[in-house]
């Protein structure tokens, strides 16, 4: 059975899980590092198929296989998309050995408690029929933590844990990210209140349920450890959160049994003009580094 398949390979191989999930806000920034230009498209359709573009060569790219790249989250229209007139997720698990996750969230509302919880999501049990069907393994949806604020923590936590129970519903994986902001002052805090408020939920969870967890990578090594060998979570990733590669890999090596899922991080160096010998390169060299510093945590 393809999803016992893919379940196994997300909870126990080792590598990591690429983040292919730039949506509508991010996109220009993510075409920019790419050496693409706003001047390269008129509307949104055009950029969204120049992005789309970018995450087929990056699919497609030798090195990007589940020896290494354990699976990846994809943007919805990238979801709706096609590979070499294959649909994407299709392509990523039949072609690449990828499992398939999908970004679900519809961005963050205004600032309050410290926190950005999600927006309301009124339409996501029909994206989650339609994930299904395109053979989807799992979902990520992100909140945003900025100070060390206790109801504004608890409030994101109680949210993500809401819609990971929906989301578990329809037979899919909840990766829950509650994502802390690394610049702030009072970081460390604000993780000790985050580990305390999602041991809550996950005791609460049920015994015969499991999400996965995707987090900043913490200010003092191995805190999420309680997490990492929790019996309701399957795997914990990190973000790389604004972090440079060699910054992320670092953090990331000193925490043990934590693997990456980044987005910035995977496509530093890539370049629109890199012919394809030189894009294929720099992206083996950084999935293999990526995927050091995952299995030396």
């Amino acid at each position: 059975m393809t999803n016992a398949d893919m379940a196994k390979q997300v909870a126990e191989k080792p590598g990591f899980i690429a983040a292919l999930d730039q949506s509508g806000g991010s996109t220009p920034k993510a075409l920019r590092l790419y050496g693409v230009q706003e001047d390269a498209y008129s509307n949104d359709e055009e950029m969204y198929a120049l992005i789309h573009q970018m995450r087929a060569r990056i699919i497609k790219s030798p090195a990007f296989t589940g020896e290494k790249v354990v699976g990846a989250i994809l943007f919805e229209r990238t979801m709706d998309g096609e590979i070499d007139g294959i649909p994407t997720a299709e392509y990523l698990w039949t072609k690449r050995n990828v499992v398939p996750f999908l970004k679900v969230d519809k961005g963050l509302a205004d600032e309050k408690d410290g926190v950005q919880l999600m927006k309301p999501m009124p339409e996501l049990d029909a994206l989650l029929e339609r994930a299904v069907a395109k053979g989807i393994f799992g979902t990520k949806m992100r909140s945003v933590i900025n100070a060390a604020n206790a109801e504004g923590i608890a409030a994101v936590v109680a949210q993500q844990f809401d819609v990971g129970r929906q989301i578990l519903g329809h037979g899919l994986m909840p990766i829950i990210e509650p994502e802390v902001t690394i610049t702030i002052a009072d970081k460390a805090e604000a993780e000790e209140i985050l580990l305390a408020e999602i041991l809550k939920q996950l005791d609460a969870l049920g015994h015969d349920k499991q999400v996965m967890l995707k987090l900043s990578l913490p200010t003092k090594a191995n805190l999420y450890k309680p997490l990492v060998d929790h019996p309701r979570v399957m795997r914990v990733v990190a973000l790389s959160g604004g972090y440079s590669r060699e910054e992320a890999n670092n953090k990331l090596a000193a925490n043990t049994g934590i693997i990456a899922s980044f987005s910035r991080a995977l496509t530093e160096g890539l370049s629109a003009q890199q012919a394809d010998s030189d894009f294929d390169a720099v992206l083996a060299d950084t999935i293999d580094c990526i995927c050091e510093a995952s299995k030396a945590g």
